[in-house]
C-alpha cells in the first residue's frame, strides 16, 4: 500500500490504512521523541499520543505536506504543551472533548488476533512477559479480563484513542515475538 493511497483509505477510516501508517510512521515519531527527551517510556507515550490525535483528526490532513512532517509537527507540539504543563506545575486531568471518536479500532480480529489467538496459553503468557510492562498490563486488561476499550481507558486513566494505539501498538509487538519464536 502507497502512503498516499492509506491516507485516503485512513480518511475513510479503514483499519488497515491505519495499521500501515502507524507500522510506517512509529520509528520516525519515536525516533524523533527519543531524541528530544532521552526518556524510552515518555517517548513512547507521547508517540502514542501523536498517533491518537493523527488518527482522531485525521480528516484535517492537507496533502500538500509530507505526512511523516505533519506527524512530527503534533509530536512536537504535544510534547510542547507537556513542558508547558509541566513549567506552569498545573495539575490538569486532559479530558477528552464531546467530539466523536473516531473509531480506529473495528471489531473484526486482525491478522495479530487470530496468530494470538492460535497461540498457546503457557507460550502466549511467556511472550507477553517479553513486553514492556504497560503493554504487558493492555494486553490483560483486554484479552483477559476482557475490559472494553471504554472501561480500559477508564481504568488507565486515558484518552480512548490513546488506550486504542497502545492497544494496537502492544498486539504488532506480541505478534512479532510471537513470529520470532516460532
Amino acid at each position: 500500500m502507497e502512503i498516499e493511497e492509506a491516507i485516503k483509505r485512513a480518511k475513510k477510516n479503514d483499519q488497515k490504512a491505519f495499521n500501515f501508517l502507524l507500522n510506517t510512521f512509529w520509528d520516525d515519531v519515536y525516533g524523533f521523541q527519543l531524541k528530544r527527551i532521552e526518556n524510552e517510556n515518555d517517548a513512547e507515550d507521547i508517540s502514542i499520543q501523536t498517533f491518537s490525535r493523527a488518527f482522531d483528526r485525521i480528516e484535517t490532513f492537507d496533502d500538500s505536506y509530507k505526512f511523516k512532517t505533519w506527524l512530527i509537527t503534533i509530536s512536537k507540539n504535544i510534547h510542547i504543551d507537556i513542558l508547558r504543563k509541566e513549567k506552569n506545575s498545573i495539575s490538569q486531568i486532559t479530558s477528552n472533548d464531546d467530539k466523536t471518536v473516531y473509531q480506529i479500532l473495528d471489531e473484526s480480529p486482525s491478522p495479530e488476533d487470530e496468530l494470538i489467538t492460535e497461540q498457546n496459553l503457557a507460550k502466549l503468557l511467556r511472550d507477553i512477559k517479553k513486553l514492556k510492562p504497560h503493554y504487558q498490563e493492555i494486553i490483560n486488561l483486554r484479552y483477559f479480563q476482557e475490559l472494553s476499550y471504554k472501561e480500559i481507558s477508564k481504568e488507565l486513566k486515558e484518552p480512548i484513542n490513546n488506550v486504542k494505539v497502545k492497544l494496537l501498538r502492544a498486539k504488532k509487538l506480541l505478534a512479532d515475538i510471537i513470529q520470532n519464536n516460532q
